[in-house]
C-alpha cells in the first residue's frame, strides 16, 4: 500500500473516531442535564410574563410545567379584535377600549420526542392541560338614565376555563447549556365560565334596570351564553360556553 493512501486511511479513520467519542461525550452530558428553565419570548409581545420548567424523564420524555402571569393592562392587538371579533358595535368597543384585564395560567404537559436524539433534542409531541383566569375591575357599562341622559356602571369579576390540547414542537440546542424550543402549532379547546358584578351609588329606577339589562344582553361576545340580572343596586352577568386556544411561540432556555 502507497504511504499516501495509508495517511489518508488513517488520517479519516482518526476523524471518525474523534467524531464518535464526541457524539458519545455529548449524549453522556445530556443525558446528565435533565432540567430545564426557559423564557417564553413571544409571551412578551402579548404583555404577558411565561416561564416553563422541564424535567427529562427518559430518552424520549419528559414533563413541563408553565406558569403565564400578565398585570393588569390593556387587551393588547385591540384593533385586531375589533375589527375580527367585534365588529362596528359601538358599545361593545366602547368597554374594549376601557377595560383592563390580568391574567394567570398554569399548563402541565407531558412531551413525547420522536427523533433518535433524544434527551430534550428533536421534534416532540406534547398532550396538555391549561387552567387559565383572567380578571378585571373596569368593565364599564353605559346605560340610559333618562330619556336623555347617560350613566355607567364599573363591573368587576373573572373569566375561568379549562381547556386540552396537543403541542407540536422542536427544541435545539444553541450551545452547551442553551436551548431553543419552538412551539409550531398547539390547538387547545374546552369551556370557559365568567362571573361579573357592579354596584351603584344610588338605587335604579325601573327605566334604568331596563337600560342597563338591555347594555349588557347587547353586548357582542361570540359564542357564548349570557345571564343578565338586574335589580335597584347593580348588576350580575354570567358567561358560559366554549372556549378554544392556540399556543405557539418561541422560548429559550438555560439545562442544567
Amino acid at each position: 500500500m502507497k504511504p499516501r493512501i495509508l495517511i489518508i486511511l488513517c488520517l479519516a479513520f482518526t476523524a471518525i473516531s474523534l467524531k464518535a467519542i464526541a457524539q458519545n461525550k455529548e449524549s453522556k452530558d445530556l443525558s446528565t442535564q435533565l432540567n430545564h428553565i426557559k423564557l417564553n419570548l413571544t409571551a412578551l409581545v402579548f404583555k404577558n410574563y411565561s416561564v416553563q420548567y422541564e424535567r427529562i424523564l427518559k430518552k424520549r420524555s419528559s414533563v413541563a410545567l408553565s406558569i403565564r402571569v400578565m398585570p393588569s393592562t390593556s387587551l393588547p392587538f385591540k384593533a385586531w379584535i375589533r375589527d375580527y371579533i367585534i365588529g362596528d358595535d359601538p358599545e361593545t368597543n366602547k368597554t374594549l377600549d376601557q377595560l383592563r384585564l390580568s391574567n394567570f395560567a398554569i399548563t402541565p404537559e407531558y412531551r413525547f420526542y420522536l427523533g433518535k436524539k433524544g434527551y430534550g433534542r428533536g421534534i416532540y409531541i406534547a398532550p396538555f392541560y391549561r387552567f387559565a383566569s383572567f380578571k378585571t375591575n373596569t368593565m364599564v357599562i353605559t346605560y340610559q338614565s333618562t330619556l336623555t341622559q347617560q350613566n355607567t356602571i364599573v363591573m368587576s369579576g373573572k373569566m375561568v376555563n379549562n381547556t386540552v390540547g396537543v403541542l407540536l414542537g422542536a427544541q435545539w440546542l444553541l450551545g452547551k447549556n442553551i436551548d431553543l424550543d419552538l412551539w409550531i402549532l398547539g390547538p387547545h379547546y374546552g369551556n370557559g365560565n365568567g362571573d361579573f358584578t357592579g354596584t351603584t351609588s344610588k338605587q335604579l329606577t325601573p327605566f334604568e334596570q331596563g337600560t342597563l339589562k338591555k347594555e349588557l344582553e347587547d353586548l357582542d361576545i361570540p359564542l357564548t351564553h349570557k345571564t343578565v340580572e338586574v335589580n335597584t343596586n347593580g348588576a350580575s352577568l354570567f358567561l358560559n360556553g366554549p372556549w378554544a386556544g392556540l399556543r405557539a411561540g418561541i422560548s429559550v432556555g438555560f439545562r442544567f
